[in-house]
Formats: C-alpha cells, sequence, structure tokens
C-alpha cells in the first residue's frame, strides 16, 4: 500500500497519513504549502463533502500555527469579518474551509464580501482515478477489511466518482460482508454495486 504522506516541508504529523495527495487536491496542498505567497492573509478551500477539506485544513492549521474557520459559510458575518481584518494586522493566516466559493454564500455585509471576493479560493475536486482507488483501499483497510487487488481493480472504473459514493460503497460493503459472513470478494463488490444501482461495465 502506497500510503500518504503530505508531501510538504513541515514535520510528520499524526493525522498526514490520513490525507491522500493526487491531482485531485495537489492545487490545494501547494498553495496552502505556500501561503508567503498569498495576496492576502486569507484563503478560502472549498470541496465536496467527504473530501478531506477538514483534515487538510486542521493540518495546515497545526504546522503553520493558523486560525482556522469551518463550515465558514454559515459562521456569523461580524465574527468572520473581525477573523478576516485580525489576520491582515497580525500576520496569522486565516483559512475558511467551505462547500463553495464565498460568491455563493448569500453575503449580506458589504466589507466582508468585498473582502472574500478578494480572498484567493484554492478547491480539491471530486476524486480521479488514483485518488478513488487509494481511499477505497484505505476505507475498506480502517474497518479492518483487507480488499485482494482483483477486488480494487474491479471496484476502480466502476464506481461513482465523489467522495460520498465511495463511503456509502465501503459501508455497504462492509454490511454485505458481515451478513454473508464471508471476506470482500469480487461478487461482493459486484452485488454491492448492483444495489447501490451503479452499471456494471461487463
Amino acid at each position: 500500500m502506497n500510503q500518504i504522506a503530505l508531501p510538504f516541508a513541515w514535520p510528520a504529523g499524526e493525522n498526514e497519513r490520513d490525507f491522500i495527495v493526487t491531482d485531485a487536491n495537489r492545487l490545494a496542498v501547494r498553495h496552502l504549502e505556500h501561503r508567503s505567497l498569498w495576496p492576502v492573509m486569507a484563503c478560502v478551500l472549498i470541496g465536496p463533502r467527504k473530501s478531506g477539506r477538514s483534515l487538510l485544513g486542521r493540518i495546515f492549521a497545526a504546522k503553520a500555527a493558523a486560525t482556522l474557520i469551518d463550515n465558514a459559510e454559515r459562521h456569523d458575518e461580524e465574527a468572520l469579518f473581525h477573523a478576516w481584518n485580525a489576520a491582515q494586522a497580525s500576520h496569522v493566516p486565516l483559512l475558511m474551509i467551505a462547500e463553495s466559493t464565498p460568491a455563493a454564500w448569500g453575503i449580506r455585509l458589504p466589507d466582508l464580501r468585498s473582502r472574500l471576493l478578494a480572498t484567493p479560493t484554492v478547491a480539491i475536486e471530486e476524486p480521479d482515478d488514483e485518488l478513488a482507488a487509494r481511499l477505497i483501499e484505505k476505507l475498506l483497510i480502517a474497518r479492518g477489511l483487507f480488499p485482494a487487488p482483483e477486488v480494487l481493480r474491479y471496484l476502480s472504473p466502476r464506481i461513482e466518482r465523489s467522495y460520498l459514493a465511495i463511503h456509502r460503497t465501503v459501508e455497504a460493503m462492509d454490511e454485505l460482508s458481515l451478513e454473508r459472513r464471508q471476506r470482500i470478494t469480487v461478487p461482493v463488490a459486484r452485488d454491492v454495486l448492483a444495489g447501490l444501482g451503479t452499471n456494471d461495465l461487463d
């Protein structure tokens, strides 16, 4: 298994091994790594649910001594405004994590809106083939299931390319494996995909 340390010049941390870096998130990782190049002392990190955006944010906050605001689109606007200003004054980076760009937040406070629209936004994309395969393997192993290579080869081209779908598939495989009292096999994976309505390629 080819795991998974962030390619930062930062000391290894406990949670870094849980974050898989591929082309789907490499630009986000590099942007956080090079915070000295940010035009303002703040950044918005967006990504789909279950994409690892909060984990990446926590790793960054721990290594860069940054302020972290998760679910920023639901955060109090006055508090967000003051946090943004404080980051500029103190030169302590502020990382805001959200599911969408600030333009979609419906911000009512004009001064906050103008600041956030001037703040760089970096995105984690839906999983590519490499990330999908490695994430399936990682999630199965975390549940005590050790899939054979042929199971991963079967799943990788067939599973829906979204983090939520990958999590749902792994959970369903775990449940079916327990129900049948058997290890994860290609027939188990095939039955799970059929139950989830995923088209087979065969």
